[in-house]
């Protein structure tokens, strides 16, 4: 007898046991579609704004007309099949530097209350009077690359890149890496006309 209770007691410590490590299945997260990112080919193009610097030839440029008076010039590089667009804007500085300085500031700090993180990266092309800061905003805010460019005196260029979904920085992590580079070539090869 004391065998047989020794046994049962055995088998329904064995049985908690066993029925313990049924565990609760919970579905898999969706996974990220599988992202087919074009070869990189460049085309110089001068642009109607007196700016001219290498475009991808997967991107389309397209102006924007304005209801703002003056020599300001607007434009769009679209990457269709990427769901992205970097808004273009090129003001003629006249007396206007500090204000435009400002308002760059201002957009990318917009941004930077969503951001894990804001870095800051200078651009100094002396030879063809280029300076500026390219902007790389980390975390789920809405424009992850921004930056602005000018000569201090005559020209002054922005630039902020946005993705038409929402933004989950692990699922557009690998086609921001891909247009930052465009945008680094952009900034680079930018003369002013």
């Amino acid at each position: 007898m004391i065998i047989q209770k020794g046994l049962t007691y055995i088998s329904l410590c064995i049985a908690i046991l066993v029925s313990g490590c049924d565990e609760s299945h919970t579905p898999k997260p969706k996974g990220y579609y599988r992202i087919e990112l074009p070869s990189k080919s460049y085309t110089s193009y001068k642009t109607p704004c007196e700016v001219k610097f290498d475009v991808p030839n997967y991107s389309k440029l397209e102006m924007v007309k304005s209801s703002k008076e003056g020599d300001s010039c607007f434009f769009n590089l679209t990457f269709p099949k990427l769901n992205a667009k970097l808004h273009c804007t090129y003001v003629p500085v006249r007396n206007n530097y500090d204000i435009l300085i400002n308002d760059s500031y201002g957009f990318a700090a917009k941004h930077e209350m969503r951001a894990s993180a804001l870095k800051r990266t200078q651009i100094n092309f002396p030879d063809k009077k280029v300076y500026g800061i390219l902007y790389d905003i980390e975390g789920e805010a809405a424009s992850q690359v921004q930056f602005f460019l000018s000569d201090s005196t005559s020209h002054f260029f922005r630039g902020s890149l946005y993705f038409y979904n929402p933004p989950n920085a692990d699922s557009i992590a690998p086609v921001l890496a891909f247009l930052r580079e465009d945008i680094v070539r952009l900034t680079n090869s930018l003369q002013w006309q």
